[in-house]
């Protein structure tokens, strides 16, 4: 039961994918967020590709739980995904996902200036860890 996730952001999408058994997330790469066609048409090799059983996209929440702005933005981008993507699209909380990514690669050696691309897939990863892990 393979799994894509995204980690939405204006600039880029983070993307990581689990393995075949749904049990371990991985970081596989970012998607320049414009333009859409070109985020369509990656997205549609990666379903090919990878052929996931659903999807998992990152929710924004302020601490306290409720939706901000940025929850509105990505209920939008889901819309629009739902139009390319045919599998099962669910949210999953991705609060300080951020902070951990850059913790992460940090810990790992790289440079604040090298971690832009690699942050936006890091964090996908750890959404995608979070969600396997509630289920397993």
């Amino acid at each position: 039961m393979r799994i894509l996730a995204l980690d939405h952001g204006t600039v880029r999408v983070g993307v990581a994918v689990s393995d075949e058994l749904g049990m371990i997330a991985r970081p596989l790469e970012f998607i320049p967020a414009e333009p859409w066609d070109g985020f369509t048409a990656r997205m549609a090799t990666l379903m090919a590709e990878l052929q996931p059983e659903q999807v998992i996209v990152g929710m924004p929440r302020n601490m306290d739980g409720s939706m901000g702005p940025a929850a509105g933005k990505v209920s939008e981008f889901i819309t629009r995904l739902r139009e390319t993507v045919t599998v099962p699209i669910r949210t999953w909380d991705e609060r300080l996902t951020t902070v951990q990514a850059q913790r992460m690669l940090r810990q790992a050696g790289h440079k604040a200036r090298d971690q832009k691309g690699k942050m936006d897939q890091t964090a996908a990863a750890i959404i995608l860890q979070s969600y396997l892990d509630s289920v397993f």
